[in-house]
């Protein structure tokens, strides 16, 4: 049973979360992303969760170029036993280096998707939103070291995130996650 509306809902929440903090300085991601090497699936291991992610577990999402400058998003989790799935485009925001991304579920709503840290290595990635409102960890594994994660963490909250809100995701999926 698929839930397109409710776990794609979260995304477009993230149109609104553009402003900055005003007792936060501004958000700095990574110096660049190539794209090739960032596409392919990855795994939420934390998150400061919107609501519409209430109940998810297994939370995972796999990126693949349309063309350039354009990706296509499918966002997976489990809820209550069943997949919610949702499907979307990035678009690369001009001069980031790839770094900044808008993400659509709705159009015309558009998200911001900003690369906060990342792997030399791609292996895991931090995403955010420039009010700080909303981050997430991700892996390219469904596990991650607990000193990475430790380590990523002090890097969020060093950044102005509220690292309280931070939710660790479930991935006890069994065979099928």
């Amino acid at each position: 049973m698929n839930y397109p509306i409710g776990f794609a809902a979260l995304f477009v929440l993230l149109a609104g979360t553009a402003m900055s903090c005003a007792s936060s300085p501004p958000l700095e991601v990574v110096p660049r992303v190539e794209i090739d090497r960032y596409v392919g699936k990855w795994y939420e291991i934390a998150s400061i969760p919107v609501s519409q992610q209430e109940g998810c577990s297994c939370t995972a999402a796999e990126y693949s170029v349309i063309e350039e400058g354009v990706l296509r998003v499918v966002n997976t989790c489990k809820k209550q036993g069943e997949t919610d799935q949702a499907e979307g485009k990035a678009f690369v925001v001009p001069n980031s280096n790839n770094a900044k991304l808008r993400v659509q579920f709705f159009w015309p709503f558009r998200g911001d998707y900003w690369v906060l840290e990342l792997d030399d290595d791609y292996r895991w990635a931090v995403v955010g939103v420039p009010s700080r409102k909303y981050v997430w960890v991700l892996s390219r594994s469904p596990v991650m070291d607990e000193e990475t994660l430790r380590l990523l963490l002090e890097r969020v909250a060093a950044k102005g995130f509220d690292v309280d809100k931070i939710q660790r995701t479930v991935h006890d999926c069994g065979a099928s996650g």
